[in-house]
């Protein structure tokens, strides 16, 4: 990646660190009532969809490409991230936790695209992902085992979006972000009926204040419009091994505006995982090189070569 589309990677890790306040600023319970997470989040990609999408032309790419993106890296993503945030999931660690999406995505793509990471990328997504276990073991409360796997579920769901994403290489990542968001607001409104039941969803809807309302204009514009728009951009220029390891980035941005904003102090684990998430993103990318003895550069080899691939 060059320097410009490594500085877009980083406002896009910047802009979905402070989401995680945001959204839980918006599902935050006043006088009672709360907006219930999936109410709150079918509003968001209404807005997302229009009217965006009579603006913009269908991106290049089939229906069924279209609908799994959005299936994946909309609803299943952030359906299960909101409800684990409303389960009680804390701003700061959800997004920590949802980063396990970084080294799912390119496992996947290694497995299904056969993209296949250099010694570097691997060696900074490890480092990240060590910084993962030392943030979490330096957490001194504890969280819902149901919010913590609702978390990881969700981060599941991102990586198989990101990997559909850069198998179809489409061309306009504003584009794919507002056309997938099409197939997002109805089953979240059917699954709210559900869960909340139609009184729920009444009271939600009246308790749909004004900061409901900016961290939904947060969450459209800045999040999706912004963030999506780019990243799905670079996803169809770059392989996914060198445009993910850049959303470690997102847990210390998390961290830090959770203890600014909502009064999560981080322990000193938790400050020595961040720092180790930074250091193995930048490793990734190659922004810090380590000492060479050898090409450390390169695709990895095979560990076992049964024959040559063709």
């Amino acid at each position: 990646m060059n320097r410009r589309d490594s500085l877009l990677a980083v406002l896009v890790a910047v802009l979905w660190g402070f989401n995680f306040v945001v959204i839980d600023w918006g599902l935050e319970a006043r006088d009672g009532h709360a907006v219930p997470p999936l109410l709150l989040l079918a509003v968001r990609f209404v807005l997302v969809a229009f009217p965006a999408v009579f603006l913009l032309p269908r991106p290049k790419a089939s229906w069924r490409v279209v609908a799994a993106v959005g299936i994946f890296m909309s609803l299943g993503q952030f359906g299960l991230l909101y409800t684990s945030m409303a389960a009680g999931m804390p701003p700061g660690l959800a997004g920590l936790v949802l980063q396990a999406q970084v080294v799912l995505t390119i496992v996947l793509a290694a497995g299904v695209l056969r993209e296949r990471p250099t010694l570097l990328q691997v060696i900074g997504v490890v480092a990240g992902a060590v910084g993962l276990v030392v943030v979490a073991l330096g957490r001194g409360g504890h969280v819902p085992v149901v919010a913590l796997v609702l978390c990881l579920l969700a981060a599941l769901s991102w990586a198989i979006g990101n990997v559909i994403s850069r198998a179809a290489k489409v061309p306009g990542g504003l584009s794919l972000t507002v056309w997938s968001a099409l197939v997002v607001p109805l089953p979240l409104l059917a699954l709210s009926l559900v869960l909340d039941g139609p009184e729920g969803v009444r009271e939600g809807v009246a308790a749909f204040g004004w900061e409901a309302l900016v961290s939904t204009a947060y969450t459209v514009v800045l999040a999706s419009f912004v963030g999506y728009g780019i990243f799905n951009s670079l996803l169809a220029r770059h392989p996914a091994s060198s445009v993910v390891p850049w959303i470690l980035l997102v847990p210390p941005v998390a961290i830090g505006s959770a203890w600014l904003l909502l009064g999560e102090v981080p322990s000193t684990g938790e400050l020595a995982g961040g720092a180790l998430l930074v250091i193995g993103a930048l490793v990734a990318q190659g922004v810090v090189r380590l000492p060479r003895s050898g090409g450390v550069a390169g695709p990895l080899p095979d560990l076992v070569e049964s024959g040559k691939r063709r």
